[in-house]
């Protein structure tokens, strides 16, 4: 059994035919999940892939991510099954793994105005 522990490791397999490849599983999981963020569908909410291209990135805009409901690193025996994936709009993968961005407030709001 492989192990997806380190950066490396996890990238390797994120570059590899059998999950990137156009016959791989990540394309498997977007078309049995209609291109849809499950997440969202759960709450009666629609977001799809856009298929907008970033001038800035010079590539396809990230819409969509196929994640793992079982983490790589916890269960890398589970990494190939199809029922352990579901498409996810970058807004709840981000949710999902803890990484929700707050905005900036202004620290001088409350402070004594002159």
């Amino acid at each position: 059994m492989k192990i997806y522990q380190t950066l490396e490791q996890k990238r390797k397999f994120y570059d590899s035919p059998e999950w990137r490849g156009s016959d791989g599983i990540r394309n498997k999981a977007l078309e049995r999940d209609n291109y849809e963020c499950q997440e969202c569908k759960r709450n009666g909410l629609v977001t799809i892939d856009t298929n907008e291209y970033s001038e800035k990135a010079g590539r396809k805009k990230i819409a969509l991510v196929v994640d793992h409901i079982k983490e790589l690193e916890d269960y890398p025996e589970l990494a190939l099954e199809i029922d352990n994936l579901e498409t996810l709009c970058v807004g709840c993968h981000n949710i999902k793994h803890g990484r929700v961005f707050k905005q900036n407030l202004n620290k001088w709001e409350h402070d004594e105005k002159w």
